[in-house]
């Protein structure tokens, strides 16, 4: 116990020693005052800021030109989706809901919850986050090659770059095509003793771009002299697409009004590129041309008992092949609603073919 004790008191005296050594040098003696702060250092350089990336397509600097301008299309007017795009038949192309669903491999069903066609209906929130290693993406739905849907064929629509890839335009012809094909190649129609009954809706449907764009599925009528020989190419397929003419850059037409971006409506750059200063002109010459053409077989039909004198269709009346065969054509170019623009040489073909057909007739 006195050992411990003993230990005890020279543990205290010895820190008692230390702590006045660390207060009071009896050496050195008291401490200096504090020296004068050495110079800052240069800031290291700011790293990237995290949400540059978002903001690019997130700001309201991007996005409300392409709100405002798509408030100006024809997508965005949503006049069928009430009716048409509640329909199993048609709520595939006439409501957001039913173009998501036709992506995904459903079926059309009928519909109560259909809404207009919107910016979700051609783009996801986001295809990718890997932007440095997938490149061009915009969260477009898809870009793969479309079959041709509602008609019996094997045709494919393939709109490709200068590299081979395919591109945007092929969301387009998702529903810009036809819901039927001519009488002569329809199963539900056919041809009984050279007549056809033309149905009360005769014609590819309204939009079907795709087709005149191709050249395909006209009723390429040959008459017995004077025929009009059809194109086997079309330099605005070759050349061109959808989205280079519908979807260039903000412009304005001869009127001022706005056309490009997600107008969807064409730009006159995009026609001057190819056609130069004369590209207006040109453009309003062969408009008026078929037109006229189109107004002359209107004429025709109207002799024929086709239309009535108001110029409605007098349906489900069996008229010969060549008849329902010409007023095929002319649905097919109006339906079209570019005047010939989208393929001149295949539209002037198929109109003067069939007017001279009808003239030959008795």
């Amino acid at each position: 116990m006195k050992n411990y004790n003993f230990l005890k008191i020279f543990t205290l005296l010895l820190l008692s020693v230390v702590f006045i050594q660390c207060t009071s040098d009896p050496v050195m003696g008291p401490a200096g005052a504090d020296g004068t702060d050495g110079t800052d250092g240069t800031d290291g350089a700011d790293g990237a800021t995290g949400t540059a990336t978002c903001v690019s397509c997130h700001s309201e600097s991007h996005r409300d030109p392409i709100e405002s301008t798509y408030l100006m299309s024809g997508h965005a007017a949503a006049g069928a989706v009430g009716y048409a795009g509640g329909r199993s038949s048609c709520t595939d192309c006439h409501s957001n809901e039913g173009f998501i669903d036709l992506l995904a491999g459903k079926d059309g069903v009928d519909r109560t919850d259909q809404t207009a066609i919107s910016c979700t209906t051609c783009h996801e929130k986001h295809g990718t986050f890997d932007f440095e290693n997938d490149g061009f993406d915009y969260a477009l739905r898809t870009f793969d090659p479309v079959v041709l849907r509602k008609v019996t064929t094997d045709f494919v629509f393939d709109y490709k770059d200068e590299n081979g890839k395919s591109t945007s335009s092929n969301i387009c012809v998702q529903c810009h095509q036809p819901r039927s094909l001519a009488a002569i190649d329809a199963d539900d129609l056919g041809v009984e003793d050279g007549k056809i009954t033309v149905p009360n809706r005769y014609g590819p449907h309204y939009g079907a771009q795709g087709i005149l764009l191709e050249g395909i599925f006209g009723v390429e009528i040959v008459p017995a002299e004077g025929a009009v020989e059809y194109p086997t190419s079309n330099p605005h397929r070759d050349g061109a697409s959808c989205v280079s003419c519908h979807m260039g850059a903000e412009g304005t037409d001869s009127e001022g009004n706005l056309t490009g971006t997600h107008t969807l409506l064409p730009t006159l750059e995009s026609c001057t590129s190819c056609h130069g200063d004369t590209a207006e002109a040109k453009m309003a010459s062969l408009q008026t041309e078929i037109d006229g053409l189109m107004t002359q077989l209107e004429v025709l039909f109207t002799a024929e008992g086709l239309l009535d004198a108001e110029g409605s269709l007098v349906h489900s009346v069996p008229y010969d092949v060549v008849v329902a065969d010409a007023y095929w054509n002319y649905k097919y170019v109006y339906y079209d609603h570019s005047h010939g623009v989208h393929n001149p040489e295949y539209s002037r073909a198929l109109l003067l073919n069939a007017i001279t057909a009808l003239e030959e007739r008795p």
